[in-house]
């Protein structure tokens, strides 16, 4: 219930200690705006991180043919390996149960020319499944299908910048446009939001592509999707099985990373979150520590206001007095002076949070932010810090002996 003669006490108390209230308090709320800025830096480096591969699905793995750096099964260091057609396939019967999508990449570049417009730009020639495992975003027409594939059909999925750069503002879809030279229809256009330089890309059936450079069935990635109910263990378990088998396939030694490179999006999501963990531990410890700090220091002013009002105490307390209204008083003034300073710290971290955090926007650091959670979470150390900051002062003065306050000079 609200006593309007302690709350009044409790002002002329702060209002007599302005300077000492004011730096005490100070420490509290700067602990507080030290603590959700470390928390929100970290969530931004976290969302950093995650937004290199927003546009990736994050069960995906990729595996990429290098040169050998063994020697092995009679084969001299120093040899390319080069993927095929067939280690699709092979994959696919090899692991049924496993995958969900696959697709083979193959790279090549394009001078594009559509009427008196034209550019240069990078071809990825793909399989239909490469539209899911990359996330790609289709805003006009359609990706590749699997009778383009068949059929090795000439036509391409553009990027929105390649549109505006070969169309303007004309429709690109059902339009002819030539890349080195030999027609090709565009049958879609696509965004990318984890990639600007992305949408200067061109996709093209990767079948297409392999009869046009020398009946080749070259690969150079191989990509694919995992389960995605598998957790972490059964994820990473794939992918060394994946490594081992194609490695054995290549004749590449089993230690050999330059060889046959296996890189599983579930790895990189792991490290991450353990990275970030530590951080968050490490930035709470630190803003606890500055929080301890505060709390000492008004658990000081409490012990000096008590001791200059001894003889008041003592007072109340021949007067009737309870301890529990003594405790309640030196609580009450120890909650409002932790809680005020810290919620200024908190508004104020938060503003600078909703001001400048939506203007970072970086690999490593996007849009530093704290949850509700935290907000709730730092409320509650709030309210704690001050029964702590106030607990041994207020025992102190609930054992004040009535006849020895009075004495009090």
């Amino acid at each position: 219930m609200f006593d309007r003669d302690i709350w009044q006490e409790i002002f002329n108390t702060i209002k007599k200690n302005k300077l000492r209230t004011f730096l005490t308090g100070f420490s509290v709320g700067w602990a507080i705006f030290i603590l959700v800025m470390l928390l929100a830096s970290v969530n931004g480096m976290q969302n950093g991180f995650y937004s290199q591969f927003n546009d990736d699905a994050t069960n995906s793995i990729i595996i990429r043919p290098g040169t050998t750096s063994e020697a092995y099964a009679g084969f001299e260091a120093g040899r390319r390996v080069q993927f095929k057609n067939e280690d699709i396939e092979f994959i696919e019967k090899s692991f049924p149960e496993d995958f969900v999508e696959i697709s083979g990449r193959y790279y090549a570049n394009a001078v594009a020319r559509y009427k008196a417009e034209t550019g240069t730009y990078s071809v990825q020639a793909v399989h239909p499944d490469h539209q899911i495992i990359e996330k790609t975003i289709v805003i006009s027409g359609r990706f590749i299908n699997e009778a383009d594939h068949v059929n090795k059909a000439k036509v391409a999925v553009i990027g929105r910048k390649v549109a505006e750069d070969l169309f303007d503002k004309e429709d690109p879809i059902g339009q002819f446009a030539e890349f080195n030279g030999l027609p090709f229809k565009v049958i879609g256009v696509f965004i990318d939001e984890g990639d600007d330089n992305a949408e200067r890309r061109i996709y093209a059936p990767i079948s297409t592509y392999q009869r046009i450079y020398g009946n080749t069935n070259d690969i150079n990635v191989i990509l694919l999707t995992y389960n995605p109910n598998y957790d972490l263990t059964k994820a990473l378990e794939f992918s060394d099985k994946l490594e081992t088998i194609m490695k054995r396939r290549h004749k590449v030694a089993p230690e050999d990373q330059a060889g046959i490179g296996v890189w599983n999006y579930a790895e990189a999501f792991d490290d991450i979150s353990s990275f970030t963990s530590v951080l968050k531990a490490i930035g709470i410890g630190v803003g606890f520590l500055i929080l301890i700090a505060g709390i000492v220091g008004i658990g000081n002013i409490m012990v000096f206001t008590i001791k200059e009002r001894t003889k008041e105490i003592g007072i109340r307390k021949a007067l009737g007095a309870r301890p529990n209204q003594i405790v309640n008083l030196v609580l009450l003034e120890s909650i409002f002076i932790t809680a005020l300073s810290g919620f200024i710290g908190l508004l104020f971290a938060w503003g600078i949070l909703a001001i400048f955090g939506p203007m970072f926007n970086t690999p490593a650091f996007t849009n530093p932010n704290v949850s509700a959670s935290t907000v709730i979470t730092a409320t509650i150390v709030l309210i704690i810090a001050g029964v702590l900051a106030g607990l041994i002062p207020a025992l102190k003065a609930s054992n004040v002996k009535p006849i020895v306050a009075l004495s009090d000079k």
